[in-house]
This record gives C-alpha cells, structure tokens and sequence, in this order.
C-alpha cells in the first residue's frame, strides 16, 4: 500500500480507504463486516470513511466497536455530517454541528476525529455560522481537520474566504463514469491545498465488471440487493455497460482486473488523496488493494479515454 498526504493536512492516508455506506451496520452481516475491517488493516489501509447517516448512525456504532484495541494512531477517521438523522437532527448550523459531532465521538468511541467533514452544503444555514462551528470543533481537538463534499466552486470560494479553520479535503464522486469535478473542482482544490478523497471510484461495483449487458445483476452483487441497491440502478445502462466491455481487454493486457484499472485511473490525478472502496468481503480488499502503486502510461489513458467515449 502507498501512501498520500491529503491536501494541506498533516494527514498521510492510504491511497485506498475503506467506506461504510450502505455496508456496514447495514446491508453486511456483522462477520463479513469484522472481517472486511480486519483484512483492510492487514493490507494498510488506513483511511475510514463513514457518516452520522449511514445506518442511521450505525455504522459509526459498528466502527467503534471493531476499532477497540487499535492503537489511534494506527488510522485516520473521517465522519461526515449534514443529511437528516432518524432523530430529525440535520443541517450545518452551529447547535447541530455541535450535536452531530458529539453523537459521533459517543458512537466512534474516540476523543477526536482526524477529517469532519460537511456532506453537502446548508443553504438554509449562513455560511459564516458553519465555518464558525467548524472552526469551533478544530479549536477544541474534537476534529483535527475539516473537509466538505460535492460542494460549488462558488461555495468553495465563499467558505475560503472566511476567517478560521480552512478545508482541506474535498469529497466528489468520481470514478471513469462520474467525471463532472475535473473541469473546476479539482484545479480550485489544488490551488487552495484542498486534496481529494473520492468516493464510489468503482461506480458502486460497475467498473468491477460483475455486470455484463443482457444479464440479471449476479447473486450476492449490489444491484440484486434490497438493502443496498438503490442508488446503482440509475449508471446501471446499456451505454455504460458498454463502455465496460470496451475496458475489459486493455486491463487484461496490463495484467489488471477491471477494478484495479479503474482505481488506477482515479489515483493517476495527483490530487486525488484516497480512493474510497465499499467492500462486503475481504476478497475484494485484497484485489482493490493491489491497485495502489499502479502507473498507467499515457497510451494506456488515451486508449481508455476512446473506450469510455
């Protein structure tokens, strides 16, 4: 495993992460989600990724439990917050932010998270009043960092200039099928010190290439499942199928799986910090894992980007 630092940040993280949404205190029995935590710490992933609401803060609970006895030093903890919770709790103003990140520390057994970050942006809320609070958290050591995700340039720029604690990670989706940050995020990020931990970089398992065109979702897959495969179906398309297909052999030629290509694409931008997995067997650890450190030559992303057209 390589290792990134993120952004501006004192944080060093693994070019990998692990995520929990969907997946952990959710739709993964509690085994294969020990298991999974536990190979990704057996192959050196370091970064966790996880929300208030995922679960409706049970995969912050699930995390707290399996992190007991790990040295806090040994991994960097990211939480998010914004989205409602089952309890109404929701937004970024000061009493919530307060709340939210309380409630968190509880549920993640820890003194401190490394990255908090806003996951989305409260246009109900004046921006100043969230970078306060936010700011507020850095100065108390409940966070060490703070970062936002799928935010405007425009909203970026406003928050920048305010006094306080500045961001240093943004969290976009992006992946081969999900590209629409590249244009101004990313440049805007990069000049600010604001690294990128990316989130979904396999398109939720289509760039795995588990689903073939015409063929039922396999069993056991994301897309066959109730709990977790509800935000698939909308990239799950003929056309992005396809562009699947056309991949396929310029991995094989390169002695990678689709998935470790894919992850390989995500980490050639320098400013991508960490790509984040959703992993439900410590298998697909194993494979994603060995993406790290991979290089692909300029021929090699020319030829994906005529497949991906």
């Amino acid at each position: 495993m390589e290792y990134r630092k993120l952004g501006s940040s004192d944080l060093v993280v693994s070019e990998i992460g692990l995520g929990s949404w969907l997946t952990y205190g959710g739709g993964v029995g509690r085994s294969e989600a020990e298991a999974c935590v536990a190979r990704a710490f057996d192959l050196g992933l370091n970064f966790l990724d996880t929300a208030t609401v995922y679960s409706g803060g049970a995969a912050e609970a699930f995390l707290g439990e399996v992190l007991q006895g790990r040295p806090r030093g040994s991994y960097v903890l990211a939480t998010k917050a914004f989205i409602p919770m089952p309890d109404g709790g929701k937004g970024l103003s000061a009493p919530q932010i307060r709340k939210q990140l309380d409630d968190s520390l509880r549920r993640l057994r820890v003194d401190h998270v490394d990255l908090y970050q806003c996951h989305r942006y409260d246009p109900d809320v004046p921006l100043e009043e969230t970078m306060a609070a936010l700011t507020e958290a850095v100065r108390q050591g409940k966070t060490r960092c703070i970062g936002f995700s799928e935010w405007t340039p425009e909203q970026v720029r406003a928050a920048l200039a305010l006094p306080g604690a500045r961001f240093v990670s943004s969290q976009p989706q992006y992946s081969m099928l999900a590209r629409q940050w590249e244009a101004e995020v990313f440049p805007l990020c990069a000049r600010e010190g604001i690294g990128q931990i990316v989130w979904s970089p396999l398109a939720q398992g289509i760039l795995t290439g588990k689903y073939r065109p015409g063929a039922p979702p396999p069993p056991g897959s994301r897309a066959a499942s109730g709990a977790m495969g509800a935000f698939i179906q909308r990239r799950l398309t003929g056309e992005n199928l396809a562009r699947v297909e056309r991949l396929r052999p310029i991995a094989a030629e390169h002695g990678l799986t689709l998935a470790q290509l894919a992850l390989a694409w995500v980490l050639r931008r320098p400013e991508v910090a960490s790509a984040i997995v959703g992993a439900t067997r410590p298998e697909q650890l194993e494979e994603n894992a060995r993406a790290s450190g991979v290089k692909l030559d300029a021929a090699t992303l020319a030829r994906i980007e005529d497949a991906l057209a």
